[in-house]
């Protein structure tokens, strides 16, 4: 590779990085903050020393400019509608006596009021706070935030680019107003809202910002001409601003299609760029609308969203590529960090080859230094990395733990008929209902019940050596008798054992499949203080044995009403694991599909009559471009299928999903075949059931009447309002009553008391169905 001028030198960037930091020290902070051990002062200044690591470390590893503002108490879009002062004015008063306790209570809810909702941030399983807006909004700017994080990195010598959400992208993830009409759109507020951003710029440009980085990944998806439209006026009137800095227009997560032409000829100065998941269609189309002349480019060739090393030859190659589309190229990973653990450094239990393998946070960014590096000063300069590099992409390509010829027999022996029941859901639902026995409007849950401090501790004295296996076994026991005995009293229809000894729902199955790695210290945020540690698929999947049925069967013993089988569906274990990339993901989702058809039928064996295969990440997996949609939903449905068509028509399939724009996949819904379906409905105040009954969906569902992302006890009252709303959209006979989640998250107290008045609601509307 020819070596790059002084003058050219690449810059090594990334646009944000994991906020928590390395022992979660953000997470307890905040959490001590709502229960008032920490005060808002203290609070601050765990965020600043955690900010100023971040920065330093990247700064250490090689990265010539950091970025500022991604950094969030809760959600990076949150913190744009704190920015441009679009308050939901239910909100109000609370932000302007104390914007801390104000922000959190837009984010967690009061009692008294509701928060904004939460959905899914493109198709990943990060959560925003959805933006609430309408004609009558009223942009403010307040670029506090902003410029004081920008001003900490700036003093301490860094080069730094603030960060902020676009104004398209904000407008276009934003949903209208309770109580506007449904048809408004959040766009044409785009004109009242540059103002607030040109202000914003200029006191960036003010406290030093010599770049600003402007997201847009809307921009990815499916755009309408008057969509690109609304774009190219945004960054036609950015761009003219004199009082700004330099801006960087970035997206990420799919290619970016029509709206490329429209950035390339914006009077911005950069664009950044995805060239890991759409390398070659963005590649295309840069060099088809001419490059950049006189633009910087950043390139994200560090896959972002995922764990396995770089090839550093192949994105070398790719840079290479890429030099003479730009004015200059700069190297990042493909979007924010923030969706990958910290430091594989930190893990003890991988075997040290596997390791090898793993590239978090830190290792992308030496990743991403070590590509500019080569980029600039040629490949001898790196020589010993790649070599390194070479030997541990061989080593992971020629493991036994990739390739099984017993699990790839199985698979490819498949038939269309092992993904079918054997009758018509008009035939198993009678016989279902004659098994079950269960009244109108049946109540259930959706699975998990409070993870208690007693059984976090029981957990980790057992892997401690405090307690034995039995011991531990005996706690998790004492809970389920606990579980069950509640739910009975409470009035509960259809029961759930609680899932106490599970540390997540993905986890708790990859822990006991072949194929899967577990990490300790792998955390990744979802939403707010709530953080997974996703297991990582490394090789082909089979179950060595049971994973369920001993616990579900002893729930089951403590009680003659039946109690639900719980798994993890096929495309939620891909969609919440770290997923391996050298195979077709159909390829395994069908593997882990196999082993779950596995766990469903011995279910069944043992007396099992309803048994749910979760499946909330199938609307979050579906590709951001429709031409992409059709290939994956075939796949996703057959692999829920293929887990669920091997049992009788008497027992009862369930699966649940939540936080996501359903109206996109009803049609796949309704492909699972699944005999019941439970939603999230209550902050979207029952918008699936609506979008349901559009379809003509025939089965049963349960839109859930209980936020549980929320502290607050919704009242009696409450539940049967939304009850009633759902029987506006589906008939009596096919609707349940349950809340949108799992219970997991929730404290015992909120908990009885939720679903006390969810059972008590359910009374009240089936004795006005019997009266009518």
């Amino acid at each position: 590779m020819t070596t790059k001028s002084a003058a050219a030198a690449a810059r090594a960037t990334v646009y944000g990085y994991p906020r928590q930091g390395a022992n979660r020290e953000l997470k307890k902070a905040v959490e001590g903050y709502w229960k008032g051990r920490v005060t808002a002062t203290e609070l601050r200044a765990t965020a600043a020393e955690l900010r100023r690591a971040t920065w330093h470390r990247l700064a250490g590893a090689g990265l010539h400019e950091v970025p500022t503002g991604d950094f969030s108490y809760y959600d990076h879009v949150l913190d744009t509608t704190v920015m441009v002062g679009a308050i939901p004015d239910r909100h109000r008063a609370a932000v302007a006596a104390d914007q801390l306790a104000g922000y959190f209570a837009m984010a967690r809810g009061t009692q008294e009021v509701a928060p904004l909702e939460m959905t899914k941030w493109f198709d990943t399983n990060y959560h925003y706070l959805v933006p609430e807006l309408g004609p009558d909004t009223v942009f403010t700017a307040d670029s506090a935030k902003q410029v004081a994080e920008l001003t900490e990195a700036l003093a301490r010598g860094l080069s730094a680019r603030p960060v902020l959400v676009g104004p398209v992208t904000y407008l276009l993830l934003a949903k209208p107003a309770p109580g506007v009409p449904a048809d408004f759109e959040p766009l044409t507020l785009l004109d009242r809202l540059l103002p607030v951003y040109a202000e914003i710029l200029a006191d960036l440009r003010a406290a030093g910002a010599d770049w600003a980085q402007l997201d847009e990944p809307a921009l990815v998806q499916d755009r309408t001409p008057a969509e690109l439209n609304a774009a190219a006026r945004a960054y036609r009137d950015l761009g003219a601003l004199t009082d700004r800095p330099k801006l960087l227009v970035a997206s990420y997560f799919d290619r970016l299609g029509e709206a490329l032409q429209v950035l390339a000829k914006a009077p911005v100065e950069g664009l950044a760029l995805d060239f890991t998941e759409a390398a070659a269609q963005n590649l295309d189309a840069l060099a088809a609308v001419g490059g950049l002349p006189g633009k910087r480019l950043v390139a994200g060739v560090v896959n972002g969203r995922n764990i396995w090393v770089n090839d550093l030859e192949k994105s070398l190659a790719t840079l290479g590529t890429l030099l003479g589309l730009a004015d200059r190229v700069d190297v990042s990973a493909s979007c924010s960090l923030l969706h990958v653990p910290l430091d594989a450094a930190a893990e003890r239990d991988i075997d040290p080859q596997i390791l090898r393998w793993l590239a978090f946070a830190e290792q992308k960014t030496a990743e991403i230094a070590t590509l500019a590096k080569g980029l600039t000063l040629g490949t001898d300069a790196i020589a010993g990395e790649l070599s390194a590099n070479r030997a541990d992409l061989a080593s992971r390509a020629g493991s036994p733990l990739t390739h099984d010829p017993a699990v790839r027999a199985r698979a490819a022996a498949v038939t269309e008929a092992d993904a079918r029941r054997s009758q018509s859901y008009t035939e198993r639902t009678a016989a279902q209902r004659a098994r079950l026995g269960l009244p109108l409007l049946p109540t259930t849950t959706i699975g998990s019940f409070p993870q208690t401090g007693e059984l976090r501790t029981a957990r980790a004295d057992l892997r401690a050596g405090r307690i034995d296996t039995a011991g531990y076994e005996e706690r998790i026991k004492a809970e389920i008798r606990e579980v069950i005995g509640f739910q009975e009293k409470a009035g509960l229809d259809v029961l759930v054992h609680g899932e106490a000894e599970r540390n997540d729902m993905v986890q708790y199955f990859a822990e006991q499949l072949t194929g899967y790695l577990a990490t300790q210290h792998g955390w990744v945020q979802s939403y707010g203080t709530r953080y997974v540690r996703p297991p990582i698929l490394a090789g082909d999947i089979s179950r060595p044995g049971p994973m369920t049925v001993r616990w579900t069967s002893y729930a089951q013993s403590l009680t003659d009403r039946p109690v639900k089988g719980m798994l993890t569906g096929p495309v939620t274990m891909l969609a919440w694991s770290f997923v391996r990339d050298d195979q077709p993901l159909g390829d395994t989702a069908r593997q882990v599909a196999l082993a779950l058809r596995d766990e469903v039928n011995d279910l069944e064996l043992a007396g099992t009559s309803v048994i749910q295969v979760d499946e909330p990440a199938l609307r979050e997996t579906l590709p951001l471009r429709a031409a992409d949609r059709p290939g994956y939903l075939d796949w996703a449905t057959e692999a829920f299928r293929l887990s669920t068509c091997g049992v009788r028509p008497d027992t009862q399939i369930h699966t649940h999903m939540c936080y996501a724009e359903f109206g996109d996949i009803v049609r796949a819904i309704d492909d699972l075949d699944a005999d019941v379906i439970s939603l999230e409905a209550a902050r979207s105040h029952m918008q699936v059931a609506r979008e349901l009954a559009s379809h003509g969906y025939p089965r049963e569902a349960g839109p859930g009447v209980y936020d549980i992302h929320s502290p607050r006890v919704p009242s009696a009252d409450e539940a049967a309002g939304l009850l009633r709303t759902g029987l506006g959209a589906i008939p009596a006979e096919r609707l349940w009553v349950n809340p949108d989640c799992g219970l997991k998250t929730r404290g015992w107290p909120e908990t009885r008391a939720s679903l006390e008045n969810l059972v008590t609601a359910a009374r009240t509307v089936r004795e006005e169905l019997a009266g009518a």
